[in-house]
């Protein structure tokens, strides 16, 4: 959960071109609805769409005055899978951390096939719900949808609303339903061990 009396950081992990980055900045927008602070950057040079890239972010119902990259974050976002091969996902992670990655398997499946000790972890199909939902792969916003979902950051009526109303401004309807109806079933969907 995101305690607002404190600074809760979160580090994605990602490959370029699947919205992390966006999912991110979108996160931090919707903290806006709580009153809070927020800081939403990503960290990557010239890599090419596919590489591994990583993002952060920040909340808190305070002024946040740090301005570096995200060493120990309380949570971490997964949204490709192949990453957890090539990239330590617990570095600075404690012990009581969250981890949320994109799997089809359930919590316990993953913990096991990756060695994972300590942390909460939380899967979610967001591969399949973007392809069902959105007819292409973006996982980005059933991550999202997850991710508030076990913070309670955003009730998911609060999330579809703000999705909503962002996304009227830019994107034709059957655009905003598809995008609303991911984010919906990935609150229903995460599971948790």
């Amino acid at each position: 959960m995101i305690t607002t009396d404190e600074i809760t950081e979160i580090r994605w992990h990602a490959r370029g071109g699947q919205g992390a980055v966006t999912a991110a900045k979108m996160l931090a927008e919707m903290s806006l609805v709580k009153d809070m602070f927020f800081q939403a950057f990503p960290e990557y040079g010239p890599e090419r769409m596919g590489a591994p890239i990583q993002c952060f972010n920040r909340l808190s119902k305070h002024k946040i005055s740090t301005y570096c990259g995200v060493n120990y974050p309380q949570i971490v976002v997964v949204v490709d899978h192949t990453l957890l091969e090539v990239v330590d996902i617990t570095t600075g992670l404690p012990e009581d951390g969250i981890v949320l990655i994109n799997s089809h398997e359930n919590p316990s499946e993953t913990r096991k096939r990756i060695n994972l000790e300590g942390r909460k972890l939380y899967t979610i199909d967001a591969t399949n719900i973007s392809m069902e939902s959105l007819g292409r792969f973006m996982p980005n916003i059933p991550m999202l949808g997850a991710l508030l979902s076990i913070t309670e950051l955003l009730s998911k009526e609060e999330a579809a609303g703000y999705l909503k109303e962002s996304f009227e401004k830019k994107f034709p309807q059957k655009v905003v339903d598809s995008n609303i109806t991911a984010l919906e079933r990935a609150f229903e969907e995460v599971k948790g061990e």
